[in-house]
């Protein structure tokens, strides 16, 4: 079973990265996406290294955003792709099958390709306009999420959990689970207030 709640780590620098997600796993997080956009690839095995020792210590997940080898050089616990990041095949190759491996989604049709890959879980949104994200998808908006959900359940088809993604606040939690949305994606939510982290849990508690 999957943590209902993913941070998605934010930070320009190494420290501020490290930081957040030590506030986060302070707060009660157990599962981290670490992403990190502005360092090259040393630094950012320098950073899941140090990360993934703290994920240790605290018992949480460690995902890497969009770098494989890093995410196999760490031993961390998967990987998450975007549409234009390495294919989910060659991911698993490399990985092994143990591992988990989650994929971005923005439509229903992306969602299709996700579960024809076999990905284990899919990240879909955004939901709302966010500042976090450079180069930001189409807006999905709670209608986007149920037609989508709709479509699935209609054809009958089975679908892996799917986390709802992009400016998610507090007070969604509720409307989301009940279209039929697994669990939720933050980062700017839990950087700015990790506090919130218990909260977000006890609201996503209940199983669909």
């Amino acid at each position: 079973m999957f943590s209902k709640i993913q941070y998605i780590s934010q930070g320009i620098t190494a420290l501020e990265q490290e930081t957040n997600i030590r506030n986060a796993l302070q707060a009660g997080a157990d599962w981290i996406q670490l992403r990190w956009k502005e360092g090259n690839e040393d630094q950012l095995l320098t950073l899941a290294v140090c990360i993934k020792q703290l994920c240790f210590q605290y018992g949480a997940k460690l995902i890497i955003n969009d770098h494989v080898h890093i995410a196999k050089a760490v031993d961390a616990t998967g990987v998450h792709l975007g549409l234009t990041d390495s294919s989910i095949r060659d991911a698993r190759l490399l990985l092994g099958s143990k591992k988990i491996i989650g994929g971005t989604a923005n439509s229903l049709s992306d969602v299709q390709q996700r579960i024809a890959e076999n990905c284990d879980y899919i990240g879909l949104g955004p939901l709302r306009f966010t500042s976090t994200k450079e180069k930001l998808s189409p807006i999905l908006g709670f209608t986007g999420y149920q037609e989508i959900i709709q479509n699935l359940r209609t054809k009958g088809t089975d679908f892996p959990p799917i986390f709802a993604i992009g400016g998610i606040l507090l007070e969604d939690i509720t409307l989301l689970q009940e279209m039929g949305i697994y669990g939720v994606a933050l980062s700017g939510l839990i950087t700015k207030q990790p506090q919130l982290i218990q909260e977000l849990k006890n609201k996503l508690q209940w199983t669909l």
